[in-house]
């Protein structure tokens, strides 16, 4: 007698006709088992870097006043379309603020773009084809220890 679960999960797909003869006792058949066929796998699609606009077509920043974590998403929508942003977190709590921000490193590191700090609040968020110059008065390892210091 067959098995009804299995008799069930050949009919949704979840295991082959095959793989059920494999389990049934052998005193059935005299003949071999196939040798069981390795599963088809679908093809694999690389994920490719956002394609950089040329310096020349950036003609937008945003500059945002987020009062809670949940306009994180206007943030990212421009973001991943090349668009510059400026964070101003001076309106949020102290919780939500970090929140937003290891959000927007994480945003940065996987969009190869860069995060900076332009005053206690205000964080600046590039893309990879943007190109930021100014004064570096702090060393970079003190900007990173003092991250969340003013937070």
């Amino acid at each position: 007698m067959a098995n009804p679960i299995r008799n069930a999960m050949v009919y949704l797909g979840l295991a082959d006709e095959e793989a059920e003869e494999l389990h049934e006792p052998q005193a059935r058949s005299a003949a071999p088992a196939p040798a069981p066929q390795p599963a088809h796998r679908g093809s694999v699609t690389p994920i490719r870097r956002a394609a950089a606009r040329p310096a020349t077509e950036m003609n937008e920043i945003l500059t945002v006043h987020p009062r809670a974590f949940k306009d994180v998403q206007v943030i990212a929508e421009h973001f991943r379309e090349g668009v510059p942003v400026i964070i101003n977190i001076s309106q949020m709590t102290d919780g939500e603020a970090r929140r937003l921000i290891d959000f927007a490193c994480g945003l940065a590191e996987a969009l190869y773009g860069r995060i900076e700090r332009v005053t206690g609040k205000v964080f600046l968020l590039s893309p990879a084809h943007v190109a930021v110059s100014g004064d570096q008065g702090e060393l970079e390892s003190d900007v990173e220890a003092s991250f969340f210091a003013d937070v």
